[in-house]
């Protein structure tokens, strides 16, 4: 933040131009309509009917962005975070709008306790080698 010489408070500076705050990008918001749960680790992956994104006048530019960058391959929500330059917490929000509007779907990685345990799968293999 910077002070010019009357004494008032910018939030900018002269190389950066005007700073954008996040709660601006969310319109407020800290989570999405339909509360969507999404790990850093959930994969973003574009619809495929999703062709032009910037003809739809209630996504803004970061909306378009996600799709853009998700259609040239799937990113994670904290890919996209650091692709953007933005905070997760963000990205959640916009991830979310998308899922809602049908732009893009989310895949959530297994969770632990549904991934096979490491002693069947050795059983497993022992079993093939004995055949």
């Amino acid at each position: 933040m910077s002070a010019d010489g009357q004494g008032r408070r910018h939030w900018f500076d002269d190389e950066a131009g005007p700073v954008v705050r996040p709660y601006a990008m969310t319109r407020g918001r800290t989570s999405s309509q339909g509360q969507h749960r999404l790990d850093l680790i959930a994969v973003v992956v574009t619809e495929p009917h999703a062709d032009d994104p910037e003809a739809d006048h209630m996504l803004a530019p970061e909306h378009v962005d996600i799709v853009e960058l998700c259609r040239d391959a799937p990113q994670s929500v904290a890919e996209l975070a650091a692709e953007l330059d933005l905070p997760i917490g963000v990205v959640r929000v916009l991830v979310g709008d998308l899922v809602d509007a049908e732009f893009v779907h989310v895949n959530r990685p297994v969770p632990p306790a549904e991934l096979p345990d490491e002693s069947i799968l050795r059983d497993v293999i022992n079993g093939l080698r004995a055949l």
